[in-house]
């Protein structure tokens, strides 16, 4: 796998990537690329030590092995030095950041999960704990303003919430494991969101693929049941934006937010020659999707736009039968 230090190394990157298309057959085609970057940050003890590890852990291996994302399309960061793990200073991280600006296309979808501690200075501002200095909501809405392409950006921490006002945008997609910023005890909701790419109970629509707003979904009644059983009150209450307004909303609850996490995967689509153009067909659907998103969060009149959406979505439907599983 690409360390974050070899980002800087450029004919390296270009040697992988050249190498990885005289490996794909002819017969196979790619909507889009798609990247990831998976942080657990310090942990302060031994036993939140060994969770974080076993929640990214998890994941990587998910990633790579069922989802197939490029050594050099995946970025791991931790407490610890390891192969292929760097260690989860402001400076990687801002290291690996600054070389997928120049990596990303417009098309292409950007991962971003945190696993850890978060602090909360106030109800606008928060920080994610790295090894030494953190970086604030604040910073970390910067770092991303100029990576292009479309972004899902989890915050599994208890100091989540301000991260949604300060990220959320047209076209992202922003989950927080909280949606108060009094909300400041340990999370469970990031043991059932990654269990939720490895449970075929999470696949509601029976698509084969589990979607950001499925896994979302799933992970928020795990957190609601795991409360339920130790007989305590909820500590904490996932939110999910794709609106852009920054407000988000409780997979149980009502709201505009939703429409975009249905139609995003983490597993990509890769399929035979003879169905390019049911996944070229999908993928323009699901760009004007976003457009229409962001015309509506935009528009005085944004019911006008409901009708254009759902004709969208039963198309994008339609087109996903059709589509072998990879």
């Amino acid at each position: 796998m690409t360390g974050v230090l070899d980002l800087l190394d450029r004919p390296a990157v270009a040697r992988l990537v050249l190498a990885g298309l005289l490996l794909v057959s002819p017969s196979r085609a790619q909507a889009a690329d798609r990247y990831a970057v998976v942080i657990s940050g310090a942990s302060g003890g031994d036993a939140y030590a060994e969770k974080y590890d076993r929640w990214r852990t998890g994941l990587v291996a998910m990633l790579q092995q069922r989802f197939r994302y490029p050594d050099d399309h995946l970025f791991v960061l931790a407490e610890r030095e390891g192969q292929n793990v760097a260690k989860a200073t402001r400076e990687n991280v801002r290291r690996v950041f600054g070389g997928l600006r120049s990596r990303l296309a417009s098309d292409d979808l950007l991962f971003v999960l945190l696993i850890g501690h978060g602090t909360i200075a106030d109800a606008d501002e928060a920080k994610f704990n790295l090894v030494g200095p953190d970086l604030s909501s604040r910073e970390w809405s910067l770092l991303l303003e100029p990576v292009p392409g479309r972004l899902v950006f989890v915050d599994t921490t208890s100091g989540s919430f301000p991260f949604m006002r300060r990220l959320a945008a047209p076209g992202r997609v922003v989950l927080t494991a909280t949606d108060s910023a009094a909300q400041q005890f340990e999370t469970v909701f990031p043991e059932f969101f990654v269990k939720a790419f490895d449970d075929p109970a999470a696949d509601a629509d029976k698509n084969g693929r589990v979607s950001m707003w499925e896994a979302f979904s799933y992970a928020s009644a795990g957190v609601r049941q795991w409360f339920d059983q130790h007989g305590q009150l909820a500590t904490e209450r996932a939110l999910l934006d794709d609106s852009g307004d920054g407000l988000g909303r409780e997979a149980q609850n009502p709201g505009p937010d939703g429409t975009l996490a249905r139609a995003i995967y983490l597993a990509p689509e890769v399929v035979d020659a003879g169905d390019n153009e049911l996944v070229r067909r999908r993928a323009e659907l699901e760009r004007q999707l976003d457009d229409l998103r962001v015309r509506k969060a935009s528009s005085p009149d944004p019911a006008r736009y409901d009708a254009e959406i759902e004709k969208v979505l039963v198309e994008i439907a339609r087109l996903s039968r059709q589509i072998p599983k990879p």
